[in-house]
């Protein structure tokens, strides 16, 4: 199954999870003036399109194939960070 091989390597990519760190923490500051959810879901699909057409996939995989893998990744770590946050938030 090579989009379950995709999936695991964008979700152990540390620039994908960096840039969705920064993502998400931009996104819960601004969220007195601008939605929360829009700009989080912007974000999403912005990183799922960056990094397979300015780093490139590799030969084997389709740019398409890995953007559309990785918007489930992304979605995926955005979940995670996002609940992180509100546990965060609520424990102080």
């Amino acid at each position: 199954m090579p989009y379950l091989d995709i999936y695991l390597a964008q979700l152990i990519d540390p620039f994908r999870i960096g840039l969705l760190v920064a993502l998400v923490l931009t996104a819960a500051s601004t969220a007195q003036t601008l939605n929360r959810w829009i700009p989080i879901a912007l974000g999403v699909v912005f990183v799922a399109v960056l990094i397979p057409f300015s780093i490139g996939a590799s030969s084997t995989v389709d740019t398409t194939t890995a953007v559309l893998v990785g918007l489930v990744s992304n979605v995926t770590i955005a979940a995670v960070l996002v609940g992180a946050k509100a546990a965060y938030s609520r424990l102080t």
